[in-house]
């Protein structure tokens, strides 16, 4: 019995039929027999793993015909092929290495297999997979761009090697967590290979200028996350029942959220959907600005068109294929198609069309309890902390940070709320050993980060003005030089700060430093845009899209880099660029992220107008109570800092010993991975002690202004506040809080204590109505950056 039922799917486009399928169809029989996959005898020791009738069965020209059903009969029998290759491949490391748990000869068999997509290879294919590999890599890369045969070289090696990754998590009985499985999906899944290939069908490369911006990689990413979900609920059954796989989304959101078979398929479905609607979005809202914004001429529009138009085929083809295909769980699914499928897909329609757009601005929500949150780590602090208080804030009214600016009559921060916010304590916790003038480095970096993103959406957010915020963003990097030459005149406090800080942080650093630090600004100040697009948009973001963007928007790269100022490290790039290693980073930056999200919720909920936090976009997404969706984010932080755990214990030592580093460089590597740790407690530490997010406090930097349309009535949701700064904390001299009230980065008794990196328990039955600790009101968030 099927263990649920097909949830109604999202197909807004209707599949067509390629009339040259049973073409297909006897040419690929033809050449997987000639390649030696229907004839185990060939080569000795190779179990069978299908015969023509299975092969027939499968019918991998019809899924071919359906998602290409424009190409012309020779590009539909050469990506069969591919097809049928892609397919083996998948069946015989199954048979051959996962249910044998021969992590080893997988590896082997891996490195020998890539190798047959090196120029000028002269290894001769030893089985059926080696054979079908170097045939279709000899008939489809001279056609293409050597930039497309880099991004297809990619693609298709991490196809093949994070196979390795799937079997390494059978071996250890380990599932893996919703954010770690859709990204790593991506990669072993084949999807992005997948949307490699649409440019050989479509015969329209996608211009190499473009690949990497926002909207090319929005489309890649959410084209691949809907063929693998949808793949995931057919194949369930299969998989969990006959193969023994838990790489599974279905499975992987049953134990997860700890709920039944039915509404795991459900939930995976509602992400299904909420993807193909991030892709609708990207093509009509950022394609045309990309396309004006990067002078593209009409051909290269229209390649870029044919082939978002290709992975919309894809989609809707692979729906109807997995239908039919014996491959999947389907029993029961509608086989037709025409007016009375039209007619079926209405509800799903109809269900999608107001996702993310009904969340109401301004909500009264009233403070957000926090569940049990306790430091990861043993909190460091670095002894210079005082110096470095003192200093940010004389820094900051240098800059002009206390002053009224264009667009904003009254200042953006006063001395008083940026002693509130005590952003020393984070730098003190994130940098514990570097010196007092890095510290102080560290310090200002924090108030400068956190101002502009208090000044972008203060001036560019109340009016809606994407223009302006993007003449703003396309201006910061003139203020970074990586020569470190001169710079404008600053038109505001945040270019001056910029300004000065670039010219202290970056002239001892080495070329490839500066330019990392470069890009980590410029990357966090961009993302502000895809905020404000969702501002504009009134739009909650799809909570894959959301996740991925925010590492950038609370800054998350500049930040880690803090504790770095002032010395190297000697370990190579090629650490750096493996996967492993941009795991363990992304892990730990969405802990950080995920924090701030629950302790920010009433600040930009309530108080701002914002439809950014990961709250909720997961209230929003599962439609659930507040109080249910921070448990869940909760869980998702703990188990981001669990997969952290692991990945240093073993992906990081794997590489260390691929790398053949020293003793020095292993030293190094300890190091680097102390800073990151050092980083998540300060995170939580600074968020548990600030009183950026004290509800009073808010209150009072709040109140009713010329400026701000209330949050009731017509018009209320075209407008987000501005913000009047007030005295909320009174220091005296010596920066002394006032008798009764909490000094600046200490925290009361009980609230904070370290846990055992092997105590990170993921407790999914938390409750969230437990009173705040000694009866306050949370105090919160890191320079939401």
């Amino acid at each position: 019995m099927q263990p649920f039922e097909l949830p109604e799917f999202y197909v807004p486009h209707p599949a067509r039929l390629h009339p040259h399928l049973e073409g297909a169809r006897a040419h690929s029989t033809a050449w997987a027999r000639r390649m030696g996959m229907l004839d185990d005898t060939r080569d000795p020791g190779t179990p069978e793993i299908w015969d023509e009738a299975e092969l027939d069965a499968h019918d991998y020209p019809l899924l071919c015909a359906y998602t290409h059903p424009d190409c012309s009969p020779a590009d539909l029998e050469l990506i069969t092929d591919w097809y049928v290759w892609v397919f083996y491949f998948d069946d015989h490391f199954l048979e051959v290495y996962k249910r044998t748990r021969d992590q080893e000869g997988a590896r082997a068999y891996l490195d020998r297999l890539a190798a047959f997509m090196e120029p000028g290879c002269a290894l001769e294919p030893a089985n059926a997979a080696e054979r079908g590999l170097a045939d279709l890599w000899a008939r489809t890369v001279p056609a293409m761009s050597d930039a497309w045969r880099r991004r297809f070289t990619e693609s298709t090696d991490a196809l093949l090697r994070e196979s390795l990754w799937e079997l390494s998590n059978i071996s250890e009985a380990r599932l893996a967590n919703p954010i770690e499985y859709v990204e790593m999906r991506r990669r072993v899944g084949g999807a992005p290979w997948s949307a490699d290939l649409v440019e050989v069908a479509a015969r329209a490369e996608v211009p190499e200028r473009v690949v990497a911006t926002r909207p090319l990689r929005v489309l890649k990413d959410t084209f691949a996350d809907g063929v693998h979900l949808r793949n995931d609920i057919f194949s369930y059954q299969r998989e969990t029942e006959t193969e023994g796989e838990i790489n599974n989304c279905v499975l992987v959101v049953r134990h997860f959220l700890g709920v039944g078979p039915q509404q795991a398929a459900d939930t995976v479905n509602e992400l299904l959907t909420s993807r193909l609607k991030q892709f609708e979005n990207t093509v009509f809202t950022e394609l045309p600005i990309l396309f004006a914004e990067q002078a593209l001429d009409p051909a290269e529009r229209a390649a870029v068109l044919a082939y978002a138009k290709g992975l919309q085929d894809w989609q809707s083809g692979g729906h109807e294929w997995h239908l039919r295909s014996s491959r999947y769980m389907n029993k029961g699914a509608a086989q037709g198609t025409g007016l009375g499928m039209a007619a079926a897909r209405v509800p799903a329609l109809l269900k999608a069309a107001d996702k993310g757009y009904v969340h109401v601005p301004y909500e009264r929500v009233g403070p957000t309890r926090w569940p049990d949150f306790a430091l990861p780590y043993p909190a460091r602090t670095n002894p210079h902390g005082e110096r470095a208080r003192r200093r940010c804030v004389t820094w900051c009214a240098e800059m002009g940070m206390f002053e009224p600016v264009a667009r904003h009559p009254v200042p953006i921060w006063t001395a008083d709320y940026l002693a509130g916010m005590d952003l020393a304590l984070c730098a003190e916790t994130i940098a514990p050993d570097v010196s007092a003038e890095a510290l102080e480095l560290s310090t200002q970096w924090l108030a400068w980060g956190t101002y502009a993103d208090d000044y972008f959406p203060g001036i560019f957010g109340r009016d809606r003005d994407m223009p302006g915020a993007r003449a703003f963003c396309a201006r910061v990097p003139l203020f970074m030089p990586l020569d470190c030459g001169e710079t404008p005149a600053p038109a505001n406090p945040v270019e001056a700060g910029l300004a000065d800080l670039w010219k202290r942080t970056a002239a001892p650093m080495s070329p490839g430093q500066r330019e990392q630090f470069h890009h980590a600004v410029a990357t966090m100040t961009e993302s502000w845009l895809w905020e404000l697009a969702g501002h504009i948009q009134r739009r909650v973001a799809d909570p894959i899209d959301y996740l991925e963007m925010r590492r950038r928007t609370f800054g998350s790269e500049l930040t880690m880099s803090l504790s770095r100022i002032g010395h190297g490290t000697d370990l190579p790039p090629e650490l750096f660029a493996a996967r492993g290693m941009r795991e363990l980073e992304a892990a730990a930056m969405d802990y950080g992220t995920l924090t701030n999200d629950v302790f920010s919720y009433q600040k930009e909920i309530e108080f701002e107008g914002e439809l950014c936090n990961g709250v909720l976009a997961v209230q929003e997404f599962l439609r659930c109570s507040r109080e249910r969706a921070t448990a869940i984010v909760a869980d998702l932080r703990t188990a981001r800092l669990r997969q952290f755990e692991h990945l240093a214990a073993t992906e990081v030592p794997r590489l260390a010993d691929a790398l053949g580093l020293d003793d020095a460089a292993r030293a190094s590597l300890d190091a680097y991975l102390q800073e990151i740790r050092d980083w998540m407690t300060g995170v939580l530490k600074w968020h548990m002690g600030t009183n950026r997010y004290n509800e009073m406090v808010l209150r009072r930097r709040y109140a009713p202004s010329p400026f701000r349309i209330g949050s009731s009535g017509l018009g209320a949701s075209a407008s987000a506040p501005a913000p009047r700064p007030r005295a909320e904390v009174h220091r005296g001299e010596a920066g002394q809080v006032r008798a009764g009230q909490v000094r600046a980065g200490q925290v009361r008794a009980g609230q904070v204590r370290a846990v055992p990196a092997d105590d990170l328990r993921c407790d999914r039955e938390r409750s969230c109505d437990r009173p705040w600790p000694s009866g306050e009101t949370p105090r919160t968030d890191l320079p939401s950056m």
